[in-house]
């Protein structure tokens, strides 16, 4: 396959993409009419929906099926900022009782998926595959970057979400346990001798993409490791607090 010719400067291409933006403006409408968030939730979701539209009707976005180090800047930025954002920005009152929710969000399939994808997506096979068909990239790579993130950490980052499925051990554990295929699959990419993808990029640009994901998920997967350890340990302080308390009132109750 002929690598991709680019006549066009890569900062003078933009787009409206609106098959993301409007479902993102109607998720904003709705998401701004509940009152029961607090600011700290507000800007976080604010946040999450701008790391979404600066990585898909910028340049970032609209060339990022020309370059390779692009698109993975997308990849990155989808995954690992905005699925987090959104997650910690989601009201309190936010339960579904959904099964297929419960079914996604599930811990275990949550990862296996998140992981299926990172990895799957930069396979020569599938990747050659959405290249030549990009409605692939369109409707269906973009919209499960931001989708299956949100599964995957909506469990993970606390949110004072009353029903967890995952202890704040296990919180770390797992993201700690994702960390290794993210950033292996930056560092296979980026050893690569040759093009793994019939020359569809540079040698460079191929190496580039690959080093921003090995350093950039190394980065950003302590950020989100970090918080929840901090969480972590204030969950260990307030169950003492609650024991000192329970240990007090055993003691008035006995007259000690």
């Amino acid at each position: 396959m002929e690598m991709h010719h680019h006549q066009l400067s890569v900062w003078t291409s933009w787009q409206i993409a609106p098959e993301i933006t409007f479902p993102l403006a109607l998720l904003l409408f709705l998401y701004l009419r509940n009152q029961d968030v607090t600011n700290r939730q507000r800007l976080s979701f604010l946040s999450g929906i701008a790391t979404i539209l600066a990585v898909v009707i910028t340049p970032i976005g609209a060339r990022a099926m020309d370059y390779f180090s692009l698109h993975m800047i997308q990849h990155i930025s989808l995954m690992m900022i905005s699925g987090p954002l959104l997650v910690i920005g989601t009201p309190n009152s936010f339960a579904p009782k959904n099964r297929l929710f419960k079914l996604f969000t599930h811990p275990v399939l949550s990862w296996v998926l998140y992981a299926g994808l990172m990895i799957g997506v930069h396979l020569p096979t599938p990747h050659k595959f959405i290249m030549e068909n990009p409605w692939t990239h369109t409707y269906l790579e973009v919209p499960l970057y931001i989708a299956l993130p949100y599964l995957f950490y909506f469990n993970l980052l606390d949110r004072r979400y009353k029903e967890r499925r995952v202890s704040q051990a296990l919180s770390v554990i797992s993201l700690f346990l994702m960390m290794v295929p993210e950033t292996l699959t930056g560092f296979f990419i980026y050893v690569s001798r040759s093009s793994l993808y019939e020359d569809m990029y540079t040698l460079d640009d191929q190496r580039r993409g690959g080093s921003l994901m090995w350093s950039g998920a190394m980065i950003i997967d302590a950020i989100w490791i970090a918080l929840a350890v901090y969480h972590w340990i204030k969950s260990e302080e307030r169950k003492s607090l609650e024991i000192d308390s329970e240990i007090a009132a055993e003691q008035r109750a006995a007259g000690v």
